[in-house]
């Protein structure tokens, strides 16, 4: 089974805006093939995203949301990570060290800022855009793991 961190951007794919790219995400956590890791820090970053203006989502709308995606997850206690390089966007620096803490294969980000850190340091996950874990996920389950 697949480890993932997911950042904030992805989860209001998955959750608020049901974008089609990320459906065979949603499918693969839905029928348990993925892990989905979080931690305080990750979950209180959606908490405060989803009362956003913009998103124009009622208090009832919030809540379902955040149940939903809280239901599907798995939660990391605190803990110290190992060294990582710096992310350029101070607020992704939590998806990277819960990614490194937790053991995950992945961290699913659209953010320029930790893609940005993909093969100019190693790490023991990957950084991958959505589409990528789509494609990743379409392999056989004979693939193996990721590299």
């Amino acid at each position: 089974m697949l480890r993932i961190v997911l950042d904030t951007n992805v989860v209001l794919d998955l959750f608020h805006w049901a974008n089609t790219d990320a459906v065979p995400i949603m499918t693969a956590l839905e029928a348990g093939r993925i892990e989905c890791l979080v931690d305080e820090r990750t979950l209180d970053e959606l908490r405060r995203v989803l009362t956003y203006p913009q998103l124009k989502l009622t208090p009832e709308m919030i809540a379902e949301r955040y149940a939903r995606y809280s239901a599907r997850v798995s939660v990391v206690a605190a803990g110290e990570a190992p060294p990582l390089p710096r992310c350029k966007d101070r607020d992704d620096q939590k998806f990277l060290e819960l990614a490194a803490r937790a053991g995950a294969d992945l961290l699913v980000s659209k953010d320029k800022a930790l893609l940005k850190l993909r093969g100019r340091t190693k790490l023991a996950f990957r950084i991958l855009r959505p589409a990528d874990v789509c494609r990743l996920l379409a392999e056989p389950a004979t693939a193996g793991p990721p590299q």
